[in-house]
């Protein structure tokens, strides 16, 4: 037997210098060719990784864009020269182990699996790469690009272990593509949810329903903070005590939440919160009470204007006043429901450019609701929270200068002074 081929270099040096068999020549050629091989691929790949990574990272220092550095962050060329070593290690293959067929196979198909694992490998780094850069896109960084790639990456897969298993078997693709038809059925089963994530995400991104970075609240499961996450099976929320809720994303169109973007891109925050007043404190305003209430700056205007207008009115029309109650009269609550209209209207923390409405609700059992009806310009949680106290601090305080009293249940002490 004479190869005369560079691949048989090694039987050939063998044959003439010995007295080995065949096949023992041949097996030490196949031998002496695979740690070659095997030495020329390590080589190989320690010059891209070593050399060709450090060129790769200067290049993407001094680069303007972020793409490269997001490639050399999800390992892409590491991928890469992985690719490229067995991609050559597979070329030579054939050839190494022509002499032994079933040895052949077996190496051949193992590299070639490798092959096709290596190559999803590097498109998902692609892919990966791609997401973090369209998220640094201000039109695209709210949307729920992961949700694509998952798909994407579901979809290379399946045809990756399609492929492996048919490199396995040794059986046509067409045969394996042709059998995934009749399993079809257990596919939807099995990826229902998925395919369902899939669908919500592409009709979350299309309606606008939810962005990351959205303030969202949806008790049923839990859920009051920001969006942080939207991939193909679940909605990543961080809560306002820094948990972590996770919703189904198919959950964001079958079930109702509340999305607070609309505040945040308005012109304030609502406030609206009411007092509760002792119904038997609401009285008439009398002679003492009006001079006290005049010296009130914000509304002594008002109140004076306000009753001349009335006293007109009750001597045109001859009315009794030896009863109070008979005529127009002015009310310790609506004095009071003035004051704070016009002390909202000042407060430099209260949108002047919303609704600002003090209103009198149906009376209950501990009393009548006076409600605040407002908008902070302050949209901050933080600062949202120290403008109501503030608000309220104030008004609370200044309910006993309209002869009025606030409800509250009676504690402890209060029954002790009334047994005194």
């Amino acid at each position: 037997m004479n190869p005369q081929t560079p691949i048989h270099y090694i039987y050939d040096i063998i044959k003439s210098n010995s007295d080995l068999s065949d096949f023992y020549a041949l097996v030490l050629n196949a031998l002496v060719n695979s740690i070659v091989l095997i030495l020329f691929s390590y080589l190989l790949f320690r010059i891209l990784r070593g050399i060709g990574l450090k060129l790769v990272n200067r290049f993407a220092e001094k680069s303007k864009t972020d793409f490269d550095d997001y490639l050399v962050q999800n390992k892409t060329f590491v991928n890469l020269s992985n690719l490229i070593v067995f991609y050559i290690i597979s070329a030579f293959t054939d050839e190494l182990y022509l002499d032994f067929p079933v040895f052949e196979g077996v190496i051949s198909s193992f590299v070639d699996v490798l092959l096709v694992v290596f190559t999803i490998l590097t498109v998902r780094s692609i892919l990966k790469t791609i997401k973090d850069y369209l998220k640094t896109l201000d039109n695209l960084k709210d949307k729920p690009i992961e949700s694509y790639i998952q798909v994407f990456m579901i979809l290379l897969w399946l045809v990756g272990i399609i492929i492996i298993f048919s490199i396995i078997t040794g059986k046509p693709l067409m045969k394996f593509l042709i059998g995934l038809g009749t399993v079809s059925a257990v596919l939807l089963l099995v990826f229902k949810d998925t395919i369902l994530g899939f669908v919500a995400s592409i009709q979350v991104a299309a309606n606008d329903i939810v962005r990351i970075g959205d303030w969202i609240t949806m008790e049923k499961y839990g859920a009051d903070g920001d969006v942080y996450e939207i991939n193909l099976a679940s909605v990543k929320v961080r809560n306002f005590d820094k948990t972590i809720t996770t919703i189904p994303t198919y959950y964001l169109i079958s079930d109702s939440f509340k999305n607070w973007r609309g505040m945040s891109e308005s012109g304030g925050r609502r406030i609206k919160r009411a007092i509760i007043i002792k119904a038997n404190s609401i009285k008439f305003v009398d002679e003492d009470l009006f001079q006290k209430l005049k010296g009130i700056q914000l509304i002594n205007d008002y109140i004076e204007k306000q009753q001349a207008d009335i006293d007109k009115y009750n001597q045109s029309n001859n009315i009794d006043k030896s009863l109070t109650i008979n005529g127009r009269n002015q009310t310790n609550f609506g004095v009071f429901r003035k004051y704070i209209d016009e002390y909202l209207h000042q407060h430099s923390a209260v949108s002047d450019d919303m609704t600002i409405m003090t209103r009198q609700l149906a009376p209950t059992a501990q009393g009548v609701p006076l409600e605040i009806y407002c908008f902070s310009v302050d949209k901050v949680w933080k600062n949202y929270e120290y403008i109501i106290a503030d608000i309220f601090d104030h008004l609370l305080a200044s309910i006993p200068y309209f002869e009025l009293e606030a409800y509250e249940l009676p504690s402890g002490k209060d029954f002790n002074l009334i047994k005194t």
